[in-house]
């Protein structure tokens, strides 16, 4: 199978830069049709008591911070913080990155100080060692750093205050991602109890979403792309509330690609149990789900691994057909921008 199979021409006034207001106001495009039009605050319509809706708690943290590097001629250096690795060691990407040395200091916005104690290659191959644990890592950035807005929207806009809020889920609870998981972006307090009166229940997964989901597919055939890793944990909570409701004749829907990706890396081995640790899962056409009966998630980029999930699950034929109706009909692309529901083709 090769990449260009999921190709698709997109405007790009179709890609949102803001979210709709309030949040479930988004349109919501149902597969298979109905033949109507839905907005995301529709959905207690559209599901059945007992069903189970699985959601990824994961917080965004504000990982991109300014900075200068000391030694002379001085730098501005701009960093985004990736995740902990130990020992106040963190892997970074910066730019400009190639002026930057092993040994070399940098000075943050809100005094935070880092030296460059490895350069190597890939999406993350730069390593700070930071002068803090890393809680007060944390506290520093959420206190004078940026939300990592997706390169498609930071390449129009800076982000600003307004994203402190909109880049963060209803559902925001443990900090470490550096992508908001976007589908749980159109849920309200108001949704969520709505929801909850129809007999609808909530469970928790956290993925911690990397900057590897925003790197293009570069190779020609689908099987050859290596899948970056990311942090996620499934507890005995949410195995036992997606077992009682398949058990009452509920369906288990993912809200995102993240939370379908850490619900079918627990069942990995045919049997859903909890899971703790790193998932590479690639999932593309022919794979074989065994937990996710629908799936509520955006509108992905053209060639993106995440449009080959949603090939997975409803068909490459089924993509191409949702994709060309969101286009035609004026759906708002990506983070920020519409939803979809989606019941798996083996349903």
């Amino acid at each position: 199978m090769l990449v260009s199979d999921f190709d698709f021409e997109l405007p790009p006034e179709l890609i949102a830069e803001r979210p709709a207001n309030p949040r479930d106001a988004a349109r919501l495009l149902l597969w298979p049709s109905d033949g109507q039009e839905h907005l995301v605050r529709h959905l207690p319509d559209l599901l059945r008591p007992h069903d189970l809706l699985v959601f990824n708690d994961t917080r965004v943290i504000p990982a991109r911070i300014d900075g200068r590097r000391e030694r002379l001629p001085e730098v501005a250096v701009e960093a985004l913080l990736l995740k902990p690795l130990g020992e106040r060691l963190w892997s970074a990407m910066a730019k400009p990155g190639r002026r930057l040395k092993p040994g070399d200091a940098i000075i943050f916005q809100g005094d935070m100080r880092a030296e460059v104690a490895e350069r190597g290659e890939g999406v993350d191959g730069l390593r700070l060692r930071l002068d803090r644990p890393d809680a007060e890592v944390i506290a520093a950035l959420e206190a004078a750093g940026a939300m990592p807005l997706p390169p498609y929207i930071a390449a129009r806009r800076t982000a600003d205050a307004q994203d402190r809020s909109d880049y963060q889920t209803l559902f925001a609870d443990k900090p470490g991602a550096v992508a908001a998981p976007t589908a749980g972006l159109h849920f309200t307090p108001e949704l969520r109890s709505r929801l909850q009166q129809r007999g609808v229940s909530f469970a928790g997964v956290t993925l911690h979403v990397g900057a590897g989901t925003f790197l293009p597919v570069k190779a020609e055939r689908v099987a050859e792309h290596r899948m970056h890793a990311e942090w996620g944990e499934l507890g005995e909570a949410t195995v036992a509330a997606i077992q009682a409701a398949k058990a009452a004749g509920g369906r288990v829907i993912a809200i995102g690609t993240t939370s379908l990706r850490l619900l079918e890396s627990a069942a990995r081995d045919g049997v859903l149990k909890p899971f703790r640790g790193e998932t590479d899962i690639f999932i593309t056409p022919g794979f074989e789900f065994r937990v996710a009966d629908g799936l509520m998630t955006n509108f992905h980029l053209p060639k993106s691994t995440l449009l080959m999930l949603v090939a997975a699950f409803i068909g490459l034929d089924a993509q191409r057909a949702l994709y060309a109706h969101a286009v035609a009909s004026r759906y708002r692309f990506f983070s920020y921008g519409d939803s979809s529901l989606l019941w798996r083709s083996a349903s």
